[in-house]
């Protein structure tokens, strides 16, 4: 699973939904078996521009307009490090393009598809396409916090980061009814990613792995 384990462990499903689902587990572990081409998933939002990979502050990014309801807090310092900062800015926004295609009820909504490639764009729209399979979208606050990037010389890098989900729930579109559940350890989850800058100069995630009730991520 790589995003949003204990929201989308909350949705009601049918037993045959629930067996589609139980592949993601408990500890929401993703071991990168998901390998499924993806329409665009490796060539990004093609409406972009394309500088130079040297020059990532010009390369053109989606507009992510996301409704009222969803609010977000990065606790996410600036390093000083132009790459480290860069991998965090693309980061930001990669969580709110997935956000975005859930609300879009979209699994190859193209936002995304601008930050995600290979295994973790496969894995995405399988996440994305539960929660449009189920007529669910999300709601609520969501914070992100304890970054820790690292940048290879080989021109990769990597970034985990905790997510709280406390006050994150999901919401049916049919009857626009909440489903709000209590705050437990599962409720804070850790995620690990790998990236690498493409050529038009943005971060992308080639793979992604998280856990929910990390003991790092506890408040």
């Amino acid at each position: 699973m790589n995003r949003r384990p204990t929201l989308l462990a909350a949705l009601s499903l049918t037993a045959a939904a629930a067996l589609t689902l139980s592949a993601c587990g408990s500890d929401d572990s993703s071991k990168g078996k998901d390998n499924d081409k993806i329409a665009g998933a490796d060539t990004g939002n093609k409406a972009s521009a394309s500088p130079t990979a040297s020059d990532p502050a010009s390369a053109e990014r989606p507009k992510i307009d996301l409704p009222s309801d969803l609010s977000y807090t990065f606790d996410w310092p600036k390093s000083g490090d132009k790459e480290k900062d860069a991998i965090l800015a693309d980061s930001e926004q990669s969580i709110k393009a997935v956000d975005l295609a859930i609300v879009n009820q979209d699994a190859l909504d193209k936002p995304y598809l601008h930050y995600y490639e290979g295994e973790a764009a496969a894995s995405t729209q399988k996440f994305i396409q539960n929660y449009v399979d189920h007529k669910a979208s999300i709601t609520g606050v969501y914070r992100f916090y304890a970054p820790e990037v690292a940048v290879d010389k080989d021109g990769t890098a990597s970034l985990s980061y905790c997510e709280d989900q406390g006050k994150a729930y999901v919401k049916y579109l049919k009857t626009d009814k909440v489903k709000k559940t209590a705050v437990t350890a599962k409720s804070y989850v850790i995620y690990h990613t790998s990236l690498k800058k493409n050529d038009k100069g943005v971060w992308v995630i080639q793979k992604v792995v998280s856990q929910s009730g990390s003991p790092k991520c506890q408040p």
